[in-house]
């Protein structure tokens, strides 16, 4: 599509990290004054020739020479949409914001990057019924730190030449094997050309997340995947016909850059994709400046879905990232699978904890010492820690040393001062498996208290950890680090969406990496375990494209309501947070091809949307192309308490006096049986009212929609609380759930 017919999209966006955020990357000592920054216009050109040459000019007469424009300008965006990245000192980005034809002008920044047993877990076995030739069409796009191009996982027997609707292309590039009819795009994108002394100039990946993310999602199946005999099974994708393209713009010593996502966007949706998936953070509140956010909903306009990870920083309440109505935003939840380690101490308690310990131990006893007491100075608190260079070598050689948990490589500064290894302890809910590269384990607490009053009850305290050992725990639940609601946008829209496995996922991984990554670590493996949302996002994902493989011209609002609507519900009393936790629920990918009944919806039900969010129709411009201003006093206004017609239902308590009441109208379409009736069933908490009309809904045909409206009613008494009840449609053969929550817990959205 030329960009005279797709138009301009974008105004700038800022990214917000999950972690960190590291600001603007200053430019060379010639131009040390001056910073990145991107500049969006407000016209579009036929072709991209035209647009570049109009960046160019527009530099020229804001520098006064060709050549210093030449030398500012970092990049062109042009396939997609009519933007650029440019060096700028503060005064001249100025000045170009403030000429008409320029949208927008903002700092580039940089972000942090936020399976064997799992599909089978939440019931999608190897057996599932494909649409092989759809899938075998269906091309899914990663944004991620790169690909293992020789990986079996993205090997490419049995696969014939790539869709004719693919764009892209695949270059020779250093260090990368190149790509084939299954790895049918790699681009990397590094528009700051700064040097990254840990990483490549190239779509390979040095990190293993990428690699990770990707064969999750769309993986070859690989049998007799394991990581030093743990975790051993069939490795696969949800959709391992699918074709794969990756986009590498996160980089070790960097991260992750507005001005390389909005490259691969401005790539991704000119070349064919039909899901993106990206496991990166924007936590802006507001939609019109969330990179990801816009670039989403532009990718929404073209029919693609973006998914993406609800963000790491749990279990603080209303932490949750990528929180827009058109993202389908994924929490973690853990499976029934958990790695534990026997530690044996000297008295002959046996305790267990977490983690991966791939050593058989050599003696039947070590003697243990605490951090605390073998500190390299009696003064510096770190040695409890056991931070690196905190610990006296002649203390801890040839120990096992008890330390408190302060950040991830503890066992390696053990090592490094001579120890044999550490029992950590962690004062979090222990729930995901650290990989040691020295015999270690993680306990709670309680446990770390009892290892510490042995120490100090007897002159020659000593102890054992054992290899390893797979236990089956209670599943599914929530991770602890997987971000809650409620959502920071919006007041009305609950987030996140859906839950999926995203704790101790196997998945393959990089040949340039040892297993940790820490110094001294000498293993390698084709797979790895690694937790977090971003391994939770790609299962959905890869749930979106084998919904999409069955219904090639659903609309992704579809295919949402599809995924969210058959979730499988989850507990309350093992989340407290609820469905701030989980969303919808577990993601359940057989019943989501067949979900009955889709909300569904288009471009201009989001604008209604955010008109009734408060938006001025001016900064709206950002989401449409060019000729389509928006008025909102004069567009025809959203229905409703939440004006979207979205799957889940959030009402927010207005005051702690008197009841707040909520309508919410939605439109179902039938996607089922032609000849079908559904009839509801309300389950309300107590202090909570809940009316449906009308209580049944009868089809005839296909395609066909039905109204009814839901009336919320919360009495003031459930202020400071959270409850929920729901709403779910029943026919003979399908159930369609939607959650209702009453949130009595204020969050106001930041000022824009």
């Amino acid at each position: 599509m030329s960009i005279g017919k797709a138009g301009v999209w974008f105004l700038l966006c800022n990214f917000v990290s999950l972690g960190i955020l590291r600001g603007s990357v200053a430019a060379t000592d010639i131009n040390k004054d001056k910073e990145f920054y991107i500049v969006y216009l407000g016209d579009s050109r036929e072709n991209e020739e035209d647009a570049a040459q109009s960046h160019l000019q527009l530099l020229s007469s804001l520098k006064g020479s060709e050549d210093e424009a030449k030398e500012s300008l970092v990049y062109s965006y042009t396939k997609s949409f009519n933007a650029f990245a440019a060096k700028l000192s503060q005064h001249e980005a100025q000045e170009l914001s403030n000429l008409k034809e320029v949208v927008s002008v903002f700092p580039n920044r940089y972000h942090e990057l936020h399976t064997t047993k799992s599909w089978d877990f939440i019931g999608f076995p190897q057996t599932a019924r494909r649409n092989m030739k759809m899938e075998n069409d269906i091309i899914v796009g990663l944004f991620d730190t790169g690909i293992t191009p020789q990986s079996e996982s993205f090997a490419d027997k049995g696969f014939g030449p790539p869709p004719l609707k693919w764009k892209g292309t695949c270059a020779q590039y250093a260090n990368f094997s190149g790509c084939n009819n299954k790895l049918i795009g790699a681009r990397y994108f590094k528009l700051d050309s700064t040097h990254d002394p840990n990483d490549i100039l190239s779509p390979v990946d040095v990190h293993g997340h990428g690699t990770h993310t990707s064969s999750t999602l769309a993986g070859n199946v690989v049998p007799h995947a394991d990581l030093f005999g743990l975790a051993g099974g069939a490795a696969r994708g949800a959709v391992p016909w699918a074709r794969v393209a990756a986009y590498k713009v996160c980089w070790a010593s960097s991260d992750c850059s507005d001005m390389d996502l909005l490259a691969a966007f401005d790539a991704a949706i000119h070349e064919g994709v039909d899901i993106i998936s990206i496991s990166i953070g924007g936590t802006v509140p507001n939609y019109t400046k969330d990179c990801i956010a816009v670039g989403a909903f532009h990718a929404m306009r073209r029919g693609i879905l973006t998914v993406a990870s609800a963000g790491n920083d749990g279990p603080n309440l209303a932490s949750v990232a990528n929180h827009a109505p058109w993202l389908i935003t994924v929490a973690a939840s853990g499976i029934d699978r958990q790695f534990q380690s026997k530690v044996q101490l000297g008295d002959g308690r046996t305790l267990w904890g977490v983690g991966v310990n791939t050593f058989d131990p050599k003696e039947k006893l070590y003697p243990l010492v605490s951090g605390a007491d073998a500190g390299a100075n009696s003064s510096d608190e770190s040695a409890s820690f056991c931070m690196d260079n905190s610990l006296d070598r002649v203390k801890v050689k040839g120990k096992l040393v008890y330390c408190k948990f302060a950040m991830r490589g503890v066992d390696s500064f053990v090592k490094g001062s001579g120890g044999i290894g550490a029992i950590i302890e962690s004062p979090q809910f222990v729930d995901t498996a650290q990989i040691f590269m020295a015999p270690s384990t993680m306990v709670n607490s309680t446990l770390g208290d009892i290892v510490d009053e042995y120490i100090h009850s007897t002159r020659s305290p000593s102890a054992v950890i054992h290899r390893t050992e797979e236990a089956k725990i209670p599943a599914p639940f929530v991770a602890s680090f997987s971000s809650r609601g409620p959502n920071p946008g919006s007041q009305r829209i609950l987030k996140p969406d859906i839950a999926a496995p995203g704790i101790d996922i196997l998945a393959s991984y990089t040949p340039m990496r040892s297993l940790t990554g820490l110094k001294g670590d000498t293993r390698y493996s084709k797979f790895n375990l690694m937790s977090g949302t971003s391994m939770a996002c790609p299962h959905v994902a890869g749930v979106a494209a084998y919904v999409k493989s069955f219904h090639p011209m659903w609309t992704p609002a579809a295919i949402k309501s599809a995924i969210m609507t058959t979730a499988k519900p989850m507990s309350r009393r093992i989340n407290p947070d609820g469905e701030f936790a989980y969303g919808a629920g577990q993601l359940n990918p057989i019943r989501a091809i067949n979900p009955g009944l889709v909300y569904d919806m288009d471009e201009m039900s989001y604008i209604q949307f955010l008109c009734r969010e408060g938006y001025p129709g001016s900064s709206l411009r950002v989401l449409l192309a060019p000729g389509q201003p928006v008025n909102c006093s004069s567009l025809v206004p959203g229905v409703g308490y939440d004006s979207l017609n979205y799957p889940t239902m959030q009402l927010t308590l207005r005051n702690t006096q008197e009841p707040t009441t909520g309508v919410f109208v939605r439109t179902v379409t039938n996607v089922g049986p032609a000849r079908s009736m559904y009839n509801a069933t309300v389950r309300a908490p107590k202090g909570v009212k809940i009316g449906v009309k009308p209580m049944s809904l009868s089809f005839t045909r296909a395609k066909q929609k039905r109204s009814f409206r839901v009336v919320v009613e919360a009495e003031p008494t459930l202020a400071n609380r959270v409850v929920s009840g729901s709403l779910a449609w029943k026919s003979s053969s399908h159930v369609v759930r939607s959650p209702i929550v009453i949130n009595g817990i204020r969050f106001d959205r930041e000022a824009d």
